[in-house]
């Protein structure tokens, strides 16, 4: 008998699907059916955003999740985003639509390397950006979003030495704005870095009136054009609350569902990649689909399992995220 893992990555790949079905419909009646909740990130597609409960940043949702009754946890996201949710809420039932579903950024940072480049500073707090596997949250004294960890980093003494990670342009990004000299691990996101300045500067002269948002695990070089810096929620926000019109995407392009269903009277223009990239969309996010989300509902598979003793260290961290912020009222 195959074991789960197994199970796993077999998947349904090969079932078939009554082209006849409104997968809207069959989604919603297996939801109340299984007692399940569906969150869905802001980078999945629009169809997978419409049917959500929840959609949002990826420790939002999982602390969502975590409040509700449901006996079933799907996480439209990537693999990280599904363990967060299954550490949270650990007696529940996790499923990820497509296990193949990873982060360049997660896998950018090996937890056995990582473990190595702790053990070189060993009078330094580990702080680590939520994106990042679970193992890795096991090895942090504190995990951050990006939108609390400037608040978080000024939070400690001055005198503590920090190691962030993974992402090298988010603490580059938080190093300036505290002032502090943290030690970078040199990881980054694939979709974040394939931002064109050139072709933004031209875009730009194409809409000047034009605001540019940026993600901060964008480079510098994209930063120093934003008029707002921000997480993607915070990014959702600021075009929703300000008066201009025309804004300027540099983050994933999933993003612009929800701007432009939210605010109908404006225009959300992706930021243009580099030219080796064919679009600003992340690959792994959009393994996802919504035949995908149906099967993984209905056959209960993919299911995320992390360790339990993983998840007794993981969640340390992220509790003293949340007792910081709200100290903070971040």
């Amino acid at each position: 008998m195959d074991t789960l893992e197994e199970i796993n990555v077999k998947g349904f790949a090969d079932e078939y699907i009554d082209p006849t079905l409104d997968l809207f419909d069959e989604i919603s009646r297996l939801k109340k059916e299984k007692n399940a909740v569906i969150l869905a990130h802001y980078y999945q597609e629009g169809d997978i955003q419409d049917i959500a409960d929840y959609i949002g940043d990826s420790l939002g949702l999982s602390q969502q999740a975590a409040k509700t009754d449901a006996d079933i946890i799907v996480f439209a996201g990537v693999h990280f985003m599904a363990e967060t949710a299954k550490i949270l809420s650990p007696k529940k039932k996790v499923l990820l639509p497509d296990i193949k579903a990873g982060c360049s950024l997660a896998d950018s940072c090996p937890p056995h390397l990582f473990r190595k480049f702790k053990e070189a500073y060993p009078d330094h707090l580990v702080i680590t950006y939520v994106n990042c596997t679970a193992e890795l949250k096991a090895m942090s004294d504190i995990v951050c979003t990006s939108s609390n960890a400037v608040g978080i980093v000024n939070s400690l003494s001055p005198e503590q030495k920090i190691i962030f990670g993974p992402d090298r342009n988010l603490g580059r990004y938080v190093a300036e704005k505290t002032g502090r000299d943290l030690v970078l691990w040199n990881g980054a996101c694939m979709v974040h870095e394939i931002f064109s300045r050139e072709k933004i500067t031209r875009l730009k002269e194409r809409y000047p009136e034009a605001k540019i948002l940026a993600h901060p695990e964008c480079e510098q070089a994209v930063l120093d054009l934003a008029d707002y810096i921000g997480s993607t929620t915070g990014i959702l926000r600021y075009a929703t609350s300000s008066p201009d019109k025309q804004f300027i995407v540099a983050t994933e392009a999933g993003i612009l569902h929800q701007m432009e269903k939210d605010n109908p009277d404006k225009e959300f223009i992706p930021a243009p990649p580099n030219n080796n990239c064919a679009c600003n969309d992340c690959p792994h996010m959009k393994r996802n689909t919504l035949e995908k989300l149906y099967l993984c509902l209905k056959n209960e598979i993919p299911e995320i399992l992390v360790p339990e003793d993983i998840i007794a260290r993981a969640v340390k961290p992220i509790e003293r995220m949340l007792e910081i912020s709200a100290e903070l009222g971040l």
